[in-house]
């Protein structure tokens, strides 16, 4: 698979070798930027698949342009740097880095990173769609709970006819359960 990538680097000669290992690679860079332009901008205008920086030290404001990436546009994005603190190193991860790459950069390297790095983006993407589905449910499965209950109390109904009343007003209405439950729920000006 061909990936649009995105580098960011402060040093051209050094971005020029990358370049050449993923256009080798079948790859394009459909950006080369220096470090210090607005990441979120140039990401949004050039929309890469990936993101490779090449930074010596980077600071705050990378991290925090990182974040932005990762919550706004997630994307790989892949840092080499010379800072080896772990604390440092740990905030990259938490601010969206697939990989982080201590050591230099060398060609043969470059495209097992890539390959790594894209795997764990699109596993922890899968990951967070799971938690995400995981929450739906259980906050859809608490509505339908309290408006059966609601049922229960005002219709004297069992759990199992109140249930069968939201099941039959949703399909009748072509709605989720969850939605008639909390539509219900909206009418008895119980929602949270």
């Amino acid at each position: 698979m061909s990936l649009r990538i995105m580098l960011v680097d402060q040093d051209s000669a050094r971005s020029a070798i990358l370049e050449q290992a993923l256009n080798d690679a079948g790859h394009k860079v459909v950006a080369r930027i220096k470090h210090g332009h607005n990441l979120l901008r140039e990401l949004k205008e050039c929309q890469p698949d990936m993101v490779i920086m090449d930074l010596e030290a980077p600071g705050r404001d990378t991290l925090e342009q990182m974040r932005e990436i990762s919550r706004d546009q997630p994307k790989p994005i892949i840092l080499f740097s010379n800072k080896r603190d772990g604390d440092y190193i740990r905030q990259a991860v938490q601010a969206g880095v697939s990989a982080y790459v201590v050591d230099g950069l060398s060609q043969e390297r470059i495209m097992p990173i890539v390959e790594v790095a894209m795997a764990r983006f699109r596993e922890f993407e899968a990951l967070k769609r799971e938690l995400q589905e995981t929450k739906t449910q259980l906050a859809d499965r608490k509505v339908v709970d309290k408006a059966k209950g609601i049922l229960m109390q005002r219709k004297g109904m069992s759990e199992d006819e109140a249930y069968q009343l939201l099941r039959k007003t949703a399909m009748s209405r072509n709605m989720r359960i969850a939605d008639v439950a909390r539509t219900l729920l909206s009418l008895e000006g119980l929602t949270d």
